[in-house]
């Protein structure tokens, strides 16, 4: 049952089918019921039409049959008719609205009209021709458009349905990443104050103080993201920072933190771009696309990153000279818990489009992605 639920490809086949399926019966079976009802009309009428052509033609009419025809005649409380001659003078209406009946100039427009939509019954009497133009009762009308305002409702409904229910689980999935990251913020903050309290203590020891500062350096920028990771699903505080600065900053923290044979390229076209940010943030979510650039390139290659400011957007370029994205996977890269790694949760790629999505309102994702020219993610935020 739950592998129904799933949406797969052939799922999503099934469903439209079963709406096509759906739809099209609905049309099917109206349509079918409208005709039917269409004929019975058509025959009423001609009761009606042959009643009147008894009465006017003889003149010796059986009590009961007269009364039974004229019941014919008056049992017409629905149909539109009118009765002309041959001539087409109209020489009786009923089931007519007053308003069209009264008037001479409507009542011949009206006329006009049902000789159009409707073959004349014929009535042959000792005098002459006369003939019977009809319309649909209000209530065929009616029921013609019954079936396109029943597609309209249901259309809505599972429009509607669609909507809730996608709705609830974008916020059961807020809720689901916010307590992952309190969670794992609360989990990383106990070992994060130890070893901040052993960087002291080396700080007091003879030992290369370089060493020192750079875990140092490491372990403030996690406690950082670990304080920010915190407060996911508060409301963020974005701050004016300068993108270009923080942009350089991570690439230089990785620079000397990832393998020397791969060689770090950036550019920005402006020295200062103030945008607002949440900067432990935005670094992680470049940190992680560099990673991952670096773990596809197996520690070789070009990573580059450029920065181009413009009236409302500033766009940022990360590119690399790895082997690329296959096709068919580029669409699941974002997708929770998707990953190519033996080792991983599958959550980076997921969690870098929330932060740039949901809490800085912009866009990222792949530019493009080959063998030959490696891949390129693009980060556009909105100043």
């Amino acid at each position: 049952m739950k592998k129904f639920f799933q949406n797969t490809p052939i799922n999503r086949w099934l469903f439209f089918l079963f709406i096509c399926f759906f739809f099209g019966g609905t049309l099917y079976v109206s349509t079918r019921f409208v005709n039917k009802l269409k004929l019975e009309e058509k025959q009423k009428v001609e009761s009606y039409a042959k009643a009147l052509e008894i009465l006017s033609g003889t003149d010796f009419v059986d009590s009961h049959v007269q009364e039974f025809l004229f019941k014919i005649v008056e049992n017409n409380t629905s149909i539109p008719v009118i009765l002309v001659d041959q001539n087409f003078e109209i020489l009786e209406t009923k089931n007519v609205p007053s308003q069209i009946s009264d008037n001479d100039k409507k009542i011949a427009k009206y006329l006009k009209n049902l000789r159009k939509s409707h073959e004349a019954i014929e009535i042959i009497l000792p005098t002459g021709k006369n003939y019977i133009y009809y319309e649909n009762s209000d209530l065929l009308n009616q029921l013609r458009y019954y079936p396109l305002i029943l597609i309209c409702l249901i259309s809505l409904f599972i429009f509607f349905s669609y909507w809730y229910f996608k709705t609830l689980r974008e916020t059961e999935k807020s809720y689901l990443w916010a307590g992952m990251a309190k969670e794992t913020a609360h989990q990383i903050g106990t070992p994060l104050s130890s070893l901040m309290g052993w960087i002291e203590l080396l700080k007091l020891e003879e030992i290369d103080q370089t060493s020192v500062k750079e875990i140092e350096k490491d372990v403030y920028r996690l406690n950082q993201i670990a304080e920010r990771f915190s407060k996911i699903g508060s409301s963020t505080e974005l701050k004016p920072s300068n993108v270009v600065d923080v942009s350089r900053r991570t690439m230089e923290y990785l620079r000397n933190r990832l393998s020397r044979n791969i060689e770090f390229k950036f550019h920005a076209t402006d020295d200062e771009i103030l945008l607002n940010l949440s900067e432990p943030l935005f670094s992680w979510v470049l940190e992680n696309l560099m990673k991952n650039a670096a773990d596809a390139m197996e520690n070789k290659g070009l990573i580059g990153l450029y920065l181009t400011d413009y009236e409302d957007t500033v766009v940022i370029s990360l590119q690399d000279t790895g082997p690329g994205i296959p096709k068919k996977l580029q669409k699941k890269i974002f997708e929770p818990g998707f990953t190519t790694k033996k080792r991983g949760w599958g959550l980076g790629l997921s969690l870098a489009k929330r932060i740039i999505e949901d809490y800085h309102k912009g866009k990222i994702y792949i530019e493009h992605s080959s063998k030959e020219k490696g891949t390129e993610f693009t980060i556009v935020l909105k100043k």
